[in-house]
């Protein structure tokens, strides 16, 4: 078994740290606004940055467990905590996306007044200029790590960019036209936009859980890899998986049958070697199974044969 382990760690916790900071700010200014002036609209955007920052908190100590190393209890690590992040953050979002729709209801029901239009735009033209530069360092550090929960966070902080962009031109169309349905309207839609854009963040951290095989084209490549090398005579059972930061890869390669074990370790370094550096920035775990000939249908056989007898002990 080979392993690979980038130092790239600090880079994850300094990105929810700063996501987490910048999402106070906001929250205290939006917040202060929306109560003040009373837009739907703005306290919906309050609301999502108050989550923001409680997530991007969570997020936090969510890397700093994924980052221990394995140990007796958890031979594996705890990766997968990221992958459980992500599914509790869309969540999250979802709730507050219901919770902005049930605003807004409320709001074009009653037909109450938005005042102070002038500071509220100002805030949120503070808000998207802000959000923007954050975006595009989460957007960095999400692709030098390839971190599930910053890919989320980048994500969810690029639909706050959308969603207070909504805010701004609701408030404009406010300010003209003097229509106070306008604001619940426009919160509305970033209500449903807001829940929308949490399905995406849920569907990968549940089938990170499922230990999803890896990308096709990464597992084609390894499949390429393995059959390229020149003393490997074939391939059988590769599977794969990630826990969002680690990917693990196992597979049967088929050497020699006379072959010393010294030289078949050095084959299995040298494949191991070059499926690493399909993506250098990722911890690795490879474990490699030497077989002296191609036993996979017998093994294929073998395993079914245990399972129909699995099954038949529990139908008795």
């Amino acid at each position: 078994m080979n392993e690979q382990i980038p130092e790239q760690m600090s880079a994850q916790k300094k990105a929810t740290v700063v996501s987490s900071t910048v999402a106070t700010l906001l929250l205290i200014v939006k917040l202060a606004i929306g109560i003040a002036s009373g837009s739907v609209a703005v306290l919906a955007s309050a609301i999502d940055s108050l989550l923001d920052m409680a997530i991007s908190l969570f997020n936090f100590f969510a890397i700093k467990k994924s980052e221990e190393k394995p140990n007796e209890a958890y031979q594996y690590g705890k990766g997968k905590i990221q992958a459980i992040a992500a599914v509790i953050e869309g969540t999250v979002i979802t709730v507050s996306g219901l919770y902005i729709i049930y605003v807004a209801i409320e709001k074009l029901i009653a037909g109450s007044e938005t005042s102070l239009l002038t500071p509220s735009i100002l805030a949120m033209l503070f808000s998207i200029v802000v959000t923007y530069l954050l975006v595009q360092y989460l957007m960095k550090i999400a692709k030098k790590t390839d971190s599930i929960v910053i890919k989320a966070d980048a994500l969810h902080y690029k639909t706050d960019l959308w969603s207070n962009a909504a805010v701004l031109l609701s408030l404009g169309l406010v300010y003209f036209t003097g229509i106070d349905s306008i604001d619940a309207l426009f919160g509305l839609g970033i209500g449903v936009y807001i829940i929308y854009s949490a399905y995406e963040i849920i569907e990968e951290g549940i089938a990170i859980l499922l230990d999803r095989a890896l990308d096709g084209d990464i597992v084609a490549q390894i499949g390429e890899i393995i059959s390229n090398h020149p003393e490997v005579t074939s391939y059988h059972w590769l599977k794969t998986r990630t826990d969002g930061s680690t990917n693990f890869v196992e597979f049967h390669m088929v050497l020699r049958p006379n072959m010393l074990l010294l030289e078949a370790h050095r084959i299995a370094d040298e494949v191991e070697d070059r499926i690493m550096s399909l993506e250098a920035g990722k911890r690795w775990v490879i474990t490699p199974h030497f077989d002296p000939y191609d036993d996979e249908e017998m093994n294929d056989a073998l395993l079914h044969g245990k399972a129909l007898e699995t099954v038949e002990k529990v139908a008795e």
